[in-house]
């Protein structure tokens, strides 16, 4: 038990370095990220066993395809850039980049535009309208699969609450 404890937590160790390292994704990207995650049972299963979902139930899930490997090049490409880029680990014991211990050797990351807030604020209301939102409860699940007779479907296939197809909404 503490074995597999041990491997979980440098497992998550080793994803938030990766994701350190990575650059901004859309949302969109991450979006997809979960529904695959979700479909392959990738996700932590409720509860305090720390497994996932496919260690508990692998049978409902396909076996997972072996990741193909890079080759030699690729990684040298690879960690040239990193170099390039001071996202290598400095020496001692700090754990920071080389990026963040000198950061004007370093050029600049570019910034990905983000959402204005009456984007966001609309995609917020479409979310609720639709309840593509995530209920409440360690069931995971959106407000339109845990009450789909509180949404319709309309003519393009997405959930539309019923109060406020009809126009009678109450906030």
């Amino acid at each position: 038990m503490n074995v597999t404890r041990c491997i979980g937590a440098l497992l998550l160790l080793a994803t938030l370095g990766s994701a350190h390292a990575q650059t901004a994704k859309t949302r969109e990207q991450v979006r997809n990220e979960l529904i695959e995650a979700t479909r392959n049972g990738d996700v932590m299963a409720p509860g305090d066993s720390g497994l996932t979902l496919r260690e508990l139930h692998p049978e409902r899930y396909p076996v997972a395809s072996a990741p193909v490997a890079k080759t030699r090049a690729q990684v040298a490409s690879e960690l040239a850039e990193a170099i390039h880029n001071g996202d290598v680990i400095a020496g001692g014991e700090s754990g920071l980049t080389l990026r963040e211990l000198n950061p004007q050797r370093y050029p600049r990351p570019t910034t990905i535009a983000g959402k204005t807030r009456e984007q966001v604020k609309a995609e917020l209301e479409d979310a609720i309208r639709t309840g593509d939102i995530i209920a409440s409860g360690e069931s995971g699940l959106k407000m339109n699969e845990v009450h789909p007779q509180w949404y319709a479907k309309s003519a393009n296939g997405n959930a539309v609450h019923a109060a406020s197809a009809s126009g009678t909404a109450s906030r």
